[in-house]
């Protein structure tokens, strides 16, 4: 039993050494660009300063890595993460979307931030500068409805 014991643990540690050989590709386009939201809209320095640090990471082409996104598989889990954020809204390409997109996105926003279902509760947990207070929930959501308001459909 203990060599068999032993043979798993050498077999899990060769495999977790293995690899960190396999980096995912990392999301480090340029901050910023033509149809980044700021941009393109009005958006107050205090809702933008809380847009960057909560929501940006997976929501922009620009992510901040920390360092245990070097460690395999939390890079992979981290890269997944954003993809799929990038893929719900993404704020660097926001001024490119349709006028019905912008309101949906908008909409989202309201209700996922209102509801505290974003930041999600993991992220949060390793990045406590995205910890919205209610204050700030409100901040964004007033923004994101009035945002939405003086949007013109397509």
């Amino acid at each position: 039993m203990k060599k068999r014991l032993r043979l798993v643990a050498l077999v899990l540690v060769l495999f977790l050494g293995v690899i960190q050989f396999f980096h995912p590709e990392q999301n480090l386009g340029p901050p910023g660009g033509p149809n980044e939201i700021a941009a393109c809209f009005a958006v107050p320095a205090e809702v933008q300063t809380l847009l960057v640090s909560a929501c940006y990471d997976c929501h922009s082409n620009h992510t901040r890595y920390p360092w245990y996104a070097r460690v395999q598989p939390v890079g992979w889990l981290l890269a997944h993460d954003v993809r799929e954020g990038k893929g719900e809204l993404n704020f660097s390409e926001f001024g490119a979307y349709t006028a019905k997109r912008r309101a949906r996105k908008l909409e989202e926003i309201v209700r996922e931030v209102g509801q505290g279902d974003m930041p999600m509760l993991t992220y949060s947990w390793m990045h406590p500068e995205a910890r919205l207070t209610a204050v700030q929930r409100k901040q964004i959501t007033a923004w994101a409805e009035s945002l939405r308001a003086g949007i013109v459909p397509d």
